[in-house]
């Protein structure tokens, strides 16, 4: 299991950071999360 893995028969949710994706709009696919976590890593080297 991952480490934010949650197991399926306990009703306990873990609080994951979900911070940086306040930026993408619902619903959006993986590619356009992919291009906004690399933009923010990019944005982060400079």
């Amino acid at each position: 299991m991952t480490e934010h893995a949650t197991d399926p028969d306990t009703k306990e949710e873990e609080d994951v950071p979900t911070d940086h994706l306040d930026d993408l709009d619902d619903g959006c696919g993986c590619a356009e999360v992919w291009e906004h976590t690399s933009e923010r890593r990019e944005a982060a080297d400079d």
